[in-house]
């Protein structure tokens, strides 16, 4: 279903990696103000989601529309309008201090450290030295700020303690209450529900469920089953190949 007023929006994409498709004909939206989660096993697409609407993948077919309008712009320019980016690789420059990161988007501190005060007292500390999730806080200080009008986030949760994974979700909640649109990708399927307004769930490259969290929730063993599916196929294919 199109929706015209969406601040990002995917309409029967079908992108890959050079003759490899792993997209097909997904279809989705992210309006302002709303938390949506992209959920599904290892492998299906949610990655390659991201970066095709980022436009660092090309597209195959369909059409990605920021703020209502089509594009087909790369990612240096979807950043000028207000899209960013959060890989699973967290974004940040480990040899520079959290002072200096911050300083690469921010002149002023104000409004990172309101988000997360825990920074504060490690400004000027290597963000190299840091644990995983005050990295991630770094990295999210920097995209939840200035001028961020669609947040496009990769796997925030990888390898961090349950504390920390609600402490950065949360920031992603509040960022959505304060307008933002967000499109978060997941594997753990109850964290994304916790904070999410609506979810997709994708199974080789396809949509195959949608719909408000709330009415997910009621059926999460529907939802987790599709991650089991994905990953018996997979086995199954490596197994005959």
């Amino acid at each position: 279903m199109s929706n015209s007023t969406a601040a990002i929006e995917a309409v029967k994409i079908s992108s890959g990696y050079g003759q490899i498709p792993v997209l097909r004909e997904v279809s989705l939206y992210v309006n302002a103000g709303e938390v949506v989660a992209l959920v599904g096993a290892n492998g299906v697409g949610k990655t390659t989601t991201l970066l095709t609407l980022a436009g660092e993948l090309p597209l195959s077919s369909g059409v990605i529309r920021l703020a209502g309008r089509p594009t087909s712009a790369p990612l240096h320019q979807r950043a000028r309008e207000g899209l960013r980016l959060i890989t699973e690789d967290r974004a940040v420059f480990m040899t520079l201090t959290v002072a200096d990161n911050l300083r690469l988007v921010h002149k002023c501190f104000d409004e990172p450290l309101a988000i997360f005060p825990e920074l504060e007292p490690l400004l000027s500390r290597k963000v190299g030295l840091l644990s995983g999730g005050e990295q991630q806080m770094v990295t999210l200080a920097r995209a939840l700020t200035g001028t961020t009008k669609v947040l496009l986030a990769d796997e925030l949760s990888l390898g961090l303690a349950p504390l920390v994974v609600k402490r950065l979700l949360g920031a992603v909640r509040a960022a959505a209450d304060r307008g933002m649109a967000v499109l978060l990708v997941e594997q753990q399927v109850r964290n994304a529900f916790a904070v999410a307004d609506r979810a997709y769930v994708l199974r080789r490259g396809k949509v195959v469920m949608q719909g408000g969290t709330d009415e997910l929730k009621t059926r999460i063993s529907e939802v987790e089953a599709s991650y089991l599916t994905s990953n018996m196929i997979e086995a199954e294919e490596r197994a005959t190949s």
